[in-house]
């Protein structure tokens, strides 16, 4: 690992946002409209990732072990009030594939592709209801999750999938 402290900061940030997330849970006040004290959090990490990034590039399994490599994609895929930064760490992770999480980039395709109203690849992103959201190919699905570390849909889910 290249960088280990920047390593336990991000783990940090991504730390107080599974902390903000549990909080608001036990209070009810996680459903309902995207929360401000959640908001808060999601744009102070982005922030500060894309400062971290702007340093060392994106935070990669070499730069910064898988832990904080992945803590880095869990502060990309909350940060949902800013699209274009997501994309930009897409195009990251993408350039970056052999030392990233193939799953994370699946994740973060998907919501990038339901933030736009397009079916999704990987059929990764639920609504509040649980339901996954429209895909591109339904008969292909569990091929492409396999490409990227996911496990299979379940007969279950694959009849309920919508194109």
């Amino acid at each position: 690992m290249l960088y280990r402290n920047i390593a336990e900061e991000i783990i940090r940030l991504a730390q107080d946002d599974e902390s903000m997330r549990e909080k608001l849970l036990q209070r009810g006040e996680l459903h309902g409209g995207y929360h401000v004290e959640m908001e808060t959090i999601h744009r102070r990490n982005a922030k500060r990732l894309r400062e971290i990034i702007a340093e060392i590039g994106y935070p990669t399994i070499s730069k910064v072990g898988e832990a904080a490599s992945n803590s880095a994609w869990l502060i990309v895929q909350h940060a949902i009030g800013e699209p274009q930064f997501m994309q930009d760490c897409y195009q990251l992770l993408l350039d970056n594939i052999l030392d990233v999480n193939l799953a994370n980039l699946a994740y973060l395709h998907d919501r990038i592709q339901v933030f736009k109203s397009k079916p999704q690849r990987y059929g990764t992103q639920l609504s509040s209801c649980g339901s996954i959201y429209p895909v591109e190919d339904k008969n292909a699905i569990n091929s492409l999750r396999s490409t990227m570390n996911l496990l299979p849909l379940n007969p279950k889910e694959m009849n309920k999938l919508k194109m």
